[in-house]
């Protein structure tokens, strides 16, 4: 958890895993808002061969972790990847990938956008995943007659327990958000807040999330309120974010 500042008038609980953590933080920083960092999911990247791109049409990727796992493998930047969102695209870049365009969405607007720019006679699609995928990408494009071939480069273990520090927190009743980027991790957040015993601490919290699914998955928590991003994406989720905070400013 990050160390609690008196600069800060408010604090948001981040379930984000670490890496994607540390540019929100930012974002949060400058919005006035510390950020307490508790991953719900650690990533473990597989030191597998490289996969083989002779023949594959484009890479698609679902998440910015599936880029990092598959720039520590292959020196290739060339071929044109795919990315489900901004968030994803934006790491692609940073990775020193080429041709890059952004779905802007979720894995079917990822499905739709493979529809418009490529054919499933020009070659396969390679699609960089986890262990544990949302949606089912391959058998969406399968029905189009596209070949897509999984390659799965990172597993995303799920946190066992909340740290002391941000139960801590939680039970003093200074987090006044807490922020969800997936079904997954919100489930494994109301399991281990149950588990934790804060659960009664969560009806002074606002409960913001990336979408629907992510908040359908803390029902039943008691937050004091829920807010939902209007695009699955970060800068969906802070845009709501500040939302709340111009509420706040005219209550």
């Amino acid at each position: 958890m990050m160390a609690m500042s008196s600069r800060f008038g408010l604090r948001a609980l981040v379930t984000r895993p670490r890496a994607e953590a540390a540019g929100l933080a930012d974002a949060l920083a400058s919005r006035g808002i510390e950020a307490i960092l508790e991953p719900m999911l650690d990533i473990h990247y597989r030191d597998a061969p490289a996969p083989d791109l002779a023949g594959v049409q484009a890479i698609l990727c679902t998440s910015a972790n599936g880029v990092r796992a598959l720039a520590r493998l292959s020196p290739e930047r060339g071929c044109a990847l795919l990315a489900v969102g901004e968030s994803t695209a934006g790491r692609a870049r940073a990775e020193g990938f080429l041709q890059i365009e952004s779905a802007g969405g979720n894995v079917a607007d990822l499905a739709r956008l493979v529809r418009r720019r490529l054919w499933p006679d020009q070659g396969r699609l390679l699609h960089v995943a986890g262990t544990e995928i949302a949606g089912d990408l391959a058998g969406d494009l399968g029905a189009s007659g596209f070949e897509v071939q999984r390659a799965v480069l990172y597993e995303a273990r799920p946190a066992v327990a909340l740290s002391a520090g941000t139960a801590r927190a939680l039970a003093s009743g200074i987090v006044d958000f807490a922020l969800f980027f997936s079904p997954r991790t919100a489930a494994i957040f109301a399991g281990l807040a149950e588990h934790a015993g804060v659960i009664a601490a969560l009806r002074g919290v606002t409960a913001v999330s990336i979408s629907a699914a992510a908040d359908s998955a803390l029902a039943g928590l008691g937050f004091h309120e829920h807010c939902t991003a209007d695009t699955p994406d970060q800068r969906g989720l802070l845009a709501a974010l500040d939302r709340l905070l111009l509420e706040r400013r005219r209550a």
